[in-house]
């Protein structure tokens, strides 16, 4: 898997779970309990008269599905951070043929012409002595020291 396709599913499935968090999160509190919880902020029977006498049923199923998916999202995140993870230390498969393809390419040879101020370019390839034109030494340029600057009487 490609390095754009794992970290366009890693960030579509973080999407999904934070939704499924604040999904699960929601339905957990809208549960009944002895004390009605969050349902007993709403009126005593907020949820039965929204989606019927049959709701602490629903909601248990919900909250079930919501776990399920919350874990199943929590490995494949897991597993797709791993990989991408390895990825990075790898270097993608791009970067690793750039790689291959400028180790396989021998440096070019230096040319006849080259300028009389600059060295040569190192060849990793070996040449023939007599067609190697070798640069002129070039000399230091002296540098005098500025002259004192004597006060205006």
């Amino acid at each position: 898997m490609s390095e754009f396709w794992t970290s366009a599913l890693f960030d579509l499935l973080l999407v999904i779970y934070v939704i499924d968090c604040c999904f699960m999160g929601l339905i957990i509190m809208m549960q009944r309990s002895k004390q009605e919880g969050l349902g007993a902020a709403f009126g005593g029977g907020f949820t039965d008269s929204i989606w019927g006498a049959q709701t602490s049923q629903v909601l248990v199923k919900a909250t079930v599905w919501a776990a399920a998916l919350f874990f199943v999202l929590s490995i494949c995140l897991a597993r797709l951070s791993s990989h991408r993870a390895s990825l990075d230390e790898h270097g993608s498969s791009v970067q690793m043929e750039l790689e291959k393809s400028a180790a396989a390419t021998p440096a070019p040879a230096p040319t006849n012409a080259a300028p009389a101020a600059l060295p040569a370019p190192a060849s990793s390839t070996p040449t023939n002595a007599s067609s190697t034109v070798m640069p002129a030494p070039v000399a230091p340029v002296p540098v005098s020291p500025a002259p004192a600057k004597t006060p205006a009487h």
